[in-house]
């Protein structure tokens, strides 16, 4: 169901010309979650000098009148969405996948970074120059980067990595770990040991769960 339903609002995404955009001939990898996890630098991490502001989020980069808010909720309602003036959207249908939960009222929705910004700062984004941790807030060539959930769901999770934080629906915590590993490789962030031996755990359940991924282009 899970990937029914994300792949339904896969289908919708127009690719936008961002700073993150890999170009066209990029080596896509494809491998299980277990290898992904392995790929994985280990190294502490430092939230010294963090601070939200530091990755501008939320930009209009194609200049439509959509900002990235907006585009993910274009990209991922699983029907027609209704835009009004200045790239308002008032109603469409979004699954949040986290929680199992549909919901119709944009309102009731956040636009989750799926390595929260706090947690790649700890594991390199702080070593990044101001234009790659704006590209990094605003990936929408990713789909597994930035998804829509309920605001419940988001705000449990705040900035937690796996190792404190998974997603209530069981049966989605094998995608989430893998959208997770696929964004730390693409990105080339690091893990901790608290949050490699959580994934490490959550995969030996999963399977032969697959993950892709597109390394991002340097900015």
């Amino acid at each position: 169901m899970i990937k029914t339903m994300r792949g339904l609002a896969a289908a919708a995404l127009t690719i936008l010309p961002l700073l993150a955009a890999a170009p066209a001939h990029a080596q896509v990898d494809v491998l299980t979650l277990s290898d992904g996890i392995q790929r994985l630098p280990l190294a502490a991490e430092s939230r010294e000098g963090y601070e939200r502001t530091k990755f501008k989020h939320w930009v209009d980069a194609d200049h439509d009148s959509c900002n990235t808010r907006a585009e993910v909720l274009k990209a991922e309602s699983l029907v027609p969405v209704t835009v009004e003036s200045g790239c308002k959207i008032t109603a469409g249908q979004w699954y949040s996948y986290y929680d199992g939960v549909t919901v119709e009222a944009p309102s009731g929705l956040d636009i989750d970074h799926m390595v929260p910004l706090a947690e790649a700062w700890d594991s390199g984004a702080s070593q990044w120059t101001a234009a790659r941790r704006e590209a990094y807030a605003n990936d929408l060539t990713a789909e597994r980067s930035l998804v829509a959930v309920t605001a419940k769901a988001n705000r449990s999770k705040s900035d937690q990595d796996p190792s404190t934080w998974l997603p209530p629906l069981a049966d989605a915590r094998c995608t989430y770990a893998a959208d997770w590993v696929s964004t730390k490789l693409r990105w080339g962030l690091t893990v901790d040991k608290p949050e490699a031996d959580a994934l490490t755990e959550l995969a030996d359940g999963c399977g032969q769960q697959p993950i892709e991924y597109e390394p991002a282009t340097a900015v």
